[in-house]
């Protein structure tokens, strides 16, 4: 039963998010599903049906891609209520999906190992070399400039200010990115950042190498690259 439930899942999912243009497809939740089935069991702990359910909805109700939390808790809701799944197991993944969100920094405690796991395979997925593309997928998607020296990164921020508030994708880096690796839970995640971590701290390096150049050659009247 618990195959047939999964491929429900998956399909549904598929129908939801396939399309998404903002980083938030189906191949990021498969890639979220993977990773943590392979954090648990390289830490032998959590309930893997568990972990890759709520790996696999966690985006549903996620506000950024529905008009307003309420709507993506009734659609996320409203899915569970079809499977044939003790309450339980319904609490329990809903919990999950509830509490592993960033929200500017201010997420909620969690509750459980298989909500660890499941955060740490969404915030690998924000990371290294997959979360750089990412990042600018969705900072096109809300029309944020790829940077901007006047506009400074925002040290603290409520989760309006975090959802809406002005800033530009190189400065999500330090807003987020750059700060996730020592916000793991896991030994298997920590050790998956390492290489990922090094990887964007190259590549604003090399960004900012660039931008230099560029500048510099438009200031002394050089042609622009």
């Amino acid at each position: 039963m618990k195959d047939e439930i999964i491929r429900q899942t998956e399909e549904y999912v598929r129908n939801e998010l396939g399309n998404d243009a903002t980083g938030h497809d189906w191949y990021h939740i498969d890639r979220v599903r993977r990773n943590a089935l392979y954090i648990s069991k390289k830490e032998q702990k959590g309930e893997p049906f568990i972990i890759e359910m709520a790996a696999l909805l966690h985006d549903i109700p996620d506000e950024k891609l529905n008009n307003g939390p309420k709507q993506g808790e009734r659609k996320l809701a409203a899915f569970l209520e079809t499977l044939p799944l003790e309450t339980e197991d319904k609490e329990h993944i809903w919990q999950i999906i509830a509490t592993i969100s960033y929200k500017g920094g201010s997420g909620r405690p969690l509750s459980s190992i298989e909500a660890e796991i499941v955060q740490d395979a969404d915030r690998l997925d924000a990371i290294g070399a997959i979360g750089i593309a990412r990042t600018f997928a969705y900072g096109g998607k809300k029309g944020q400039p790829i940077y901007d020296p006047n506009i400074k990164a925002r040290e603290k921020m409520s989760l309006e200010e975090y959802r809406n508030g002005r800033s530009s994708t190189i400065n999500h880096f330090y807003e987020k990115l750059l700060k996730l690796k020592n916000l793991l839970n896991t030994e298997t995640a920590r050790k998956m950042a390492e290489s990922r971590q090094q990887l964007m701290e190259l590549f604003l390096q090399h960004f900012y190498e660039e931008w230099m150049v560029i500048n510099d050659e438009n200031t002394d009247g050089g042609k622009c690259l």
